[in-house]
C-alpha cells in the first residue's frame, strides 16, 4: 500500500482570500489569473510604472529608483504568504552558498572574545587547517592590519577573511606557549558548510546523528555518518532534527527513503500548475536503515523538510517522534532568477504527509502574527504542558497502524517532552547574555593545555572530567570582575546548567564537537527520553503498536 486515504484534506486547508489588492499584485508578478488577458496584465504593469513616474517627477526630494522598485517587489510578495519573498542581488550569493553547502574563504570558525579574534576551529579540509592554523589561535593581524582591541565585529571579520577562491590573505597568529607571532599566507578556497553537526555511538548499539539543515550536501554527509556508525555496531538510531529549519524537499525525501521500504509514499505536493503536483515514494536503491529502532527528535524550531521526514516516519509507524510540536511549514518554494542577478522565492505548492496531512499553520492574520506564533507557545504554556496543545477534531488522521495524528499546525510528537526551564535565574541570564561562560571556558582551556594529555579524546573528557569547586570559584570571580556579581540564591538554582555549559565549552575549545555535544546530551531531557524509548520504537516498527 503506497498511500493512505486523503479524507478531508482539501476542505481542511482552505485559507481566507487575501483580497483584491493581492490579486492585482499577483498579476504584476506574472501569476495566472481568472482573466489571463495580456492586455489586462499590461495595463496593470503600466499603472505601477505611472506611480513610479509620478514619484520621480513630483516627490519633494530625489528618490533611489532601484530601492523603490526593490521595496515595491518586497511589498507585493509580503501580501502573499510568509514564505514568498524577494532576494536582492547583494544577498543572493550568500543565500545560494548556504544552500549549496559551501562558501569561499580561509575556512575557520571564529569567536570574538574581549575584543580578541579567536579561532574556534579550522574547518576540516580547508586551507587554514592544511597550513596548521589551530583551535585557540588568536588572529591579531589580517593583511598587516591590526585587528586586536579595535572593536572588531563579526561582519568585519567576514569581510576580511571571505573572498574569491585563489586570492591570498595574510594572517598573524598568537599561539599559547610561543613567543613569536606565527605568519600564515592563506590561499582562499571553497569551504564546505556541513549539514551534519555531529554523530557518535551512545552505547554499543545506539547511534546519534544531529542534522542542522537540508542542503545540497546533506544526504552525502548523512550517508557517511550513518555508514561510520554502522561500522561501529549501530542497530538503533536517534535522529536529531531539533532547530533544523529545513531546506531542499528532495533531501528530505531521500533521508526518509533511508528508513522506509520500497514503494511507500513519503510526501506529495499540490499546487495550481501540473509541475507542482508531485508524488515521492521510497525506492529500493536507498535502504541503509529500513529496520532497527528509530527515534526522531523535533521541537518548535523544526520546520519544512524536517517535518517531511518526521511526518513520514510517524505516518508509517516506522519510529517514534519525540519532543515538542514542530514549527508548521507545509509550503514548497521555488527560486526564480531576475535579470539584475536578484531573485524571487515563490511558494508553488503545499505538501502533504502520507496520511494526507498538511501541517502548514494558518497565515491569514499576516506575517507578524505568523512569526510570533512560536513565541506564543511559550506564553500559552504549550511547550511546558502537553494538554495545552490545541488538537482540532477536524484535522484528525490515522497512521498506517491506525494511530491518531493531527494536521494543521506542525507535527505533534508521539511522546511530548517539555522544554526544560529548570536552572533559570537572573544570574544565569546575565552570564549567558554577556557571553561570560564562553569567554571563561576558552581562557581556561587555553591556560590548561595539560587537559588534552589527561583526556586524550573528547569522549574521554566528556565522561571523566568534572567541574570542581575551585573551577566554579574561578568562574564566579571572573563573572564578578566582568560586572555580574555572585548571588548565592540564583547560583544554587542555576548551578547544574552553569557547570554543564562550562564543561561543554571547555570541551569544545579543546576537542571541538567531540568534547561538546556529548556533555550537553548527558543532561538533555529530550535526548535521554529518546534513548529510553528505543525498545518501544523497535516494537512499533515490528507491530505498529505503541502506548505512551
Amino acid at each position: 500500500m503506497s498511500s493512505f486515504k486523503e479524507n478531508n484534506r482539501r476542505s481542511a486547508y482552505v485559507y481566507p482570500v487575501l483580497g483584491v489588492l493581492l490579486i492585482a499584485v499577483g498579476v504584476m508578478m506574472g501569476f495566472t489569473l481568472r482573466d489571463p488577458s495580456p492586455l489586462l496584465l499590461q495595463n496593470r504593469v503600466s499603472k505601477l510604472e505611472e506611480v513610479i513616474r509620478y514619484i520621480n517627477e513630483y516627490y519633494f526630494e530625489p528618490v533611489d529608483n532601484a530601492k523603490l522598485v526593490d521595496d515595491a517587489i518586497s511589498g507585493m510578495l509580503q501580501k502573499l504568504d510568509p514564505h514568498t519573498f524577494y532576494i536582492p542581488s547583494a544577498e543572493l550569493k550568500s543565500i545560494n552558498e548556504q544552500m549549496a553547502g559551501s562558501f569561499e574563504g580561509i575556512g575557520v570558525e571564529f569567536n570574538i572574545i574581549e575584543d580578541t579574534l579567536y579561532v574556534v576551529t579550522p574547518i576540516s579540509g580547508g586551507p587554514s587547517e592544511k597550513l596548521g592554523v589551530m583551535a585557540g589561535d588568536r588572529i591579531v593581524k589580517i593583511d598587516d592590519e591590526n585587528v586586536a582591541g579595535i572593536g572588531l565585529t563579526n561582519n568585519d571579520v567576514i569581510k576580511r577573511l571571505k573572498g574569491k577562491k585563489g586570492t591570498h590573505v595574510k594572517i598573524n597568529v598568537k599561539r599559547n606557549g610561543i613567543k613569536e607571532l606565527l605568519d600564515f599566507d592563506i590561499v582562499r578556497d571553497k569551504i564546505p558548510l556541513y549539514s551534519v553537526d555531529f554523530s557518535y555511538m551512545v552505547d554499543k548499539k545506539t547511534g546519534y546523528i544531529r542534522v542542522n539543515r537540508f542542503a545540497e550536501t546533506t544526504m552525502r554527509e548523512f550517508d557517511e555518518h550513518l555508514k561510520k556508525l554502522k561500522a561501529e555496531g549501530l542497530e538503533n538510531l536517534i535522529l536529531d532534527l531539533r532547530n533544523n529549519p529545513g531546506g531542499y524537499l528532495e533531501m528530505a525525501y531521500m533521508m526518509a527513503d533511508e528508513f522506509l521500504s520500497d514503494k511507500k509514499l513519503i510526501v506529495y505536493t499540490e499546487g495550481r500548475t501540473q509541475s507542482s503536483k508531485k508524488r515521492y515514494e521510497s525506492t529500493g536503491t536507498i535502504s541503509d536503515f529500513e529496520t532497527g529502532g528509530l527515534v526522531v527528535l523535533i521541537n518548535q524550531g523544526s520546520a519544512s523538510a524536517s517535518e517531511i521526514v518526521s511526518g513520514a516516519v510517524q505516518d508509517w509507524d516506522r519510529g517514534l517522534v519525540v519532543g515538542t510540536r514542530s514549527f508548521g511549514k507545509g509550503l514548497v518554494q521555488q527560486q526564480y532568477p531576475l535579470s539584475d542577478e536578484s531573485a524571487v522565492r515563490i511558494v508553488v505548492s503545499r505538501y502533504f504527509t502520507p496520511s494526507g496531512r498538511c501541517i502548514q499553520k494558518p497565515f491569514d492574520k499576516g506575517a507578524k502574527d505568523y512569526d510570533s506564533e512560536v513565541y506564543e507557545r511559550f506564553e500559552s504554556g504549550e511547550v511546558y504542558d502537553e494538554s495545552k496543545i490545541k488538537l482540532p477534531d477536524s484535522l484528525k488522521f490515522k497512521t498506517q497502524a491506525g494511530r491518531t495524528v493531527y494536521g494543521g499546525g506542525g507535527i505533534i510528537p508521539d511522546v511530548f517532552v517539555p522544554v526544560d526551564t529548570t536552572g533559570d535565574s537572573p544570574y544565569w541570564r546575565k552570564v549567558v547574555s554577556k557571553g561570560l561562560i564562553r569567554d571563561f571556558a576558552y581562557k581556561y582551556a587555553e591556560s590548561h593545555p595539560n587537559l588534552k594529555t589527561e583526556y586524550p579524546t573528547g569522549f574521554a573528557y566528556s565522561e571523566k572530567f568534572s567541574v570542581s569547586q575551585n573551577l566554579i570559584n574561578e568562574f564566579t570571580l571572573f563573572a564578578g570582575e566582568k560586572g555580574v556579581p555572585f548571588v548565592e540564591k540564583d547560583f544554587k538554582a542555576s548551578q547544574k546548567v552553569i557547570t554543564t555549559n562550562i564543561k561543554a565549552l571547555i570541551g569544545r575549545a579543546l576537542y571541538n564537537d567531540d568534547g561538546y555535544f556529548p556533555v550537553l546530551l548527558n543532561v538533555d531531557n529530550a535526548f535521554q527520553k529518546a534513548f529510553s524509548l528505543m525498545q518501544d520504537a523497535k516494537k512499533l516498527e515490528r507491530t505498529g503498536k505503541f502506548k505512551n
